[in-house]
Parts: C-alpha cells; sequence; structure tokens
C-alpha cells in the first residue's frame, strides 16, 4: 500500500507540475515505467496461457461447459459417452490457447500508445486498472481476430452442433446471454476474460515486488 501511495503521489505531483527532488522520476520515465510493466505483463500473460495446457491445465482459466449444459452433460455421462464430454472441453480449451498468442502483438501496442494521462489512471486505479485498460482498447478487436482461430479449433468436434442447438434454443427464452448461446463466441469470451486475469495477477506481482523484474526503471516507479 505505501509503494502504490508513493507511486500515485509521484505521479500526482509531476502532472501538477510540482518541484521534484533530483532523485525523482522525470515525467517521461515515470509514464516510460508504466508502459513498461503494461508491456511486461502482457507478455508474460500471454506466453503463459498461449501454449499447450496454458488453459486445459491451469484451473485459474480452465474453459469449462456453462452451467445451462450441466444436464446435457450428465445425460451423456449416464449413456457412457462421458468421453465427448471431455472432448468438448479439451477442444474449447485448446482453441483458446492456439488464439492467445495472436493478442501479443495488439497489447504491445496499446501498451506502448499508454499517455501520461493513461498513466496516472492505471497508478491511481485499483487491482484491476491495468485490466480495465487493456478490455478497453483491446477486447473488442481481439474478439474478431480469435473467433476464426477458436471456429476452427472447435468445429471438428461431434458435440459442437448440439451445444449450439440447446443453447441456441435457451437463448430464445432469454435466460442466456448471447455470447454463451455459440460455443465458438462463449470459447472466444472465456479465452479474453482468461488472458485479462492472468495480465492482472502479472501486474500485482511487480507491484509486490518490482526489484525481481531485474529492471532498473521499474524499481525506480514501482519501488519505495
Amino acid at each position: 500500500m505505501e509503494r502504490r501511495q508513493f507511486t500515485a503521489a509521484l505521479m500526482g505531483s509531476l502532472a501538477a507540475g510540482v518541484a521534484l527532488p533530483a532523485f525523482a522520476l522525470s515525467q517521461g520515465d515515470a509514464a516510460a515505467g508504466i508502459r513498461a510493466a503494461l508491456e511486461r505483463g502482457a507478455i508474460a500473460a500471454v506466453d503463459l496461457l498461449g501454449r499447450s495446457d496454458g488453459f486445459l491445465g491451469n484451473p485459474k482459466v480452465r474453459i469449462g461447459l456453462p452451467g445451462f449444459l450441466e444436464d446435457e452433460a450428465k445425460l451423456l455421462k449416464y449413456t457412457g459417452q462421458s468421453h465427448r464430454v471431455e472432448e468438448l472441453e479439451t477442444a474449447m480449451n485448446r482453441a483458446a490457447e492456439a488464439a492467445v498468442p495472436q493478442a501479443k502483438s495488439m497489447l504491445v501496442s496499446a501498451a506502448k500508445s499508454v499517455t501520461v494521462e493513461d498513466a496516472l489512471r492505471i497508478v491511481r486505479g485499483n487491482d484491476t486498472s491495468v485490466t480495465d485498460y487493456f478490455s478497453s482498447r483491446t477486447r473488442e478487436p481481439l474478439s474478431v481476430q480469435f473467433l476464426p482461430i477458436v471456429t476452427r479449433a472447435t468445429e471438428q468436434v461431434a458435440l459442437t452442433d448440439r451445444y449450439n442447438a440447446v443453447a441456441g434454443r435457451i437463448a430464445s427464452f432469454g435466460l442466456l446471454k448471447e455470447r454463451d448461446a455459440n460455443i465458438e463466441q462463449y470459447v472466444t469470451a472465456k479465452a479474453l476474460d482468461g488472458l485479462f486475469l492472468m495480465i492482472g495477477e502479472e501486474e500485482r506481482k511487480i507491484r509486490a515486488d518490482p526489484l525481481k523484474t531485474g529492471s532498473d526503471l521499474l524499481r525506480r516507479v514501482f519501488g519505495r
């Protein structure tokens, strides 16, 4: 908390044009530190998730069937077809793992475009400030980028059509979010949820122990 208050005060002073001691960061260095933290967090999250078992083997982001399909899944298991449910869940997670690496260049570009005003909001914000920043700038275009990759990865699974049929019926009664009524859209949304969650975790690591990053700039921005 002290580190965060210190950084917020420093950035606030810079923005207000208050004279700072000689050891203090310049306005440009402070903003550069935020950009570096964003870029570092984004790359680490993509590398963590965009590999085999990045989603499937991580309980924090593993994509499971939505609740409305639980009865359908139970029926398949009772009839000796549990392997089909497992096949679908595996395909959904593999689809997310295949799509996430495509986000790296867009996230890095968003990080590099941070303004001083953006940096102030991020530093002064809560624990989701980085996630909110990336989500507001990249979620929609990344959804468009992910969707065809997810579609290719899931369309060969037998239960995909059954998922869409059941989801479509439930959605017609207004009992399901539109994004969940189609397996491709559902997996795309969950992949992005997982990506932003892990970016947030990487940010918290940097804030908690900037020395461990090995970056002098990050140490000066997020250290005492």
